[in-house]
């Protein structure tokens, strides 16, 4: 097969999404796939440029995209066209190439229509649907969810397209466990992702502040991540208000090694977000063998029954209780968790086994295939 994806970033600002990307079509060219990413010039990509003979990156400037994606289109001969995101014009555009030349086209929202990203904002994503991203969507071959919360609120929105429901994958190599945890002061609980008023991080800070201080004083929260400047300054502003400077640091972005080394120096993984739709971080944080606190507000309810964790209900209340639960546990305890979430990864969320179930999803919209089990019709 010969593969494009289109994406409007794969810089590592970007968070999951530029990750899954970039990774899942590295995996599709190692397999033996023929494979491009499409994508704006940014400053840091994950993929500064290709590491295998099957794998082509195409970076363009944003006034330069369309012309250059209907060049690629004519002479690049694709099979299927796979869109990333929804509300920017790379996936419209390219949406309305498919429909011109009849080339089938798979998009994966990446969360985007989930209930809370869809109220943020909401006048002017009312407005982008009515105009152009809804007929984007259901003309779609396939809608690709990263989890079945998801694809239910696909449902919700009224579209009947097939969703295929697919996690997001990592390579499990680049979170080899450490052969020694380094001996420090305090353990330390980690928040990793991008710095958002949807992660929960408030909620956090006010949890924390509720926990007994003779429980709180062997342990350190460590807040690591990207995002607006004067959101991240609201949020010092809110640990200095709370007197817990000397517990909770705001360390910043965490990229390569620096992040790596950051996982594997935690002793407990926290987010606490409002919404997401997969969250990458996660399935990170458990390769690394921490045990992990997340909401009901992603998918992850594998954390109770894989006992790697807490899915909670979304509040400062069952954070905090989470939080004591983790605390009182021994160095021993905890790290069984982290065992059993390495397992449950490395199990069901490589980038091989996420690879090939997409692979599954383009035959079957080729024609190649029956349809997979993961894939539901409406």
């Amino acid at each position: 097969m010969n593969i494009l994806h289109v994406v409007s970033s794969i810089d590592i600002s970007g968070g999951g999404l530029s990750k899954s990307v970039s990774d899942l079509a590295l995996n599709q060219a190692i397999q033996g796939q023929k494979v491009t990413i499409l994508t704006n010039v940014s400053k840091n990509p994950y993929l500064k440029e290709s590491l295998h003979p099957n794998l082509k990156l195409v970076f363009v400037k944003e006034k330069q995209f369309k012309m250059v994606l209907n060049r690629l289109v004519v002479n690049e001969k694709f099979d299927l066209l796979h869109g990333h995101g929804i509300w920017q014009m790379p996936v419209h555009e390219m949406a309305q190439i498919a429909k011109r030349t009849g080339i089938p086209y798979v998009i994966t929202p990446h969360g985007m229509l989930e209930p809370w990203p869809l109220n943020a904002g909401k006048w002017k994503k009312k407005l982008a649907l009515a105009l152009y991203q809804r007929n984007d969507l259901a003309r779609a071959n396939c809608i690709h969810a990263t989890a079945q919360m998801e694809a239910e609120n696909i449902r919700k929105l009224g579209f009947k397209n097939p969703i295929a429901v697919i996690p997001n994958g990592i390579d499990i190599r680049d979170f080899p466990l450490p052969e020694k945890k380094q001996k420090q002061q305090k353990l330390t609980i980690l928040f990793l992702s991008r710095i958002h008023p949807k992660k929960g991080i408030e909620l956090l800070i006010e949890a924390w502040q509720i926990l007994d201080k003779s429980l709180r004083q062997s342990w350190q929260v460590e807040i690591a991540g990207n995002g607006d400047e004067s959101y991240i300054n609201s949020l010092q502003q809110l640990i200095n208000k709370s007197e817990l400077t000397e517990e909770i640091k705001i360390i910043g972005s965490q990229f390569g090694t620096d992040k790596l080394k950051t996982y594997q120096q935690a002793d407990l993984f926290v987010l606490p977000t409002y919404s997401e739709n997969f969250g990458i971080v996660v399935a990170e944080a458990m390769a690394c063998g921490i045990p992990v606190i997340t909401t009901k507000g992603t998918p992850w309810e594998e954390l109770n029954t894989f006992n790697a964790g807490w899915w909670i209900d979304i509040g400062v209340e069952p954070l905090a209780e989470a939080l004591k639960q983790a605390m009182q546990l021994t160095n021993i305890q905890r790290g069984l968790m982290g065992q059993s979430g390495r397992k449950l990864v490395e199990a069901n969320y490589s980038v091989e086994s996420v690879g090939n179930k997409m692979s599954e999803l383009y035959e079957w919209i080729l024609n190649k295939r029956e349809k997979p089990e993961f894939i539901q019709l409406f």
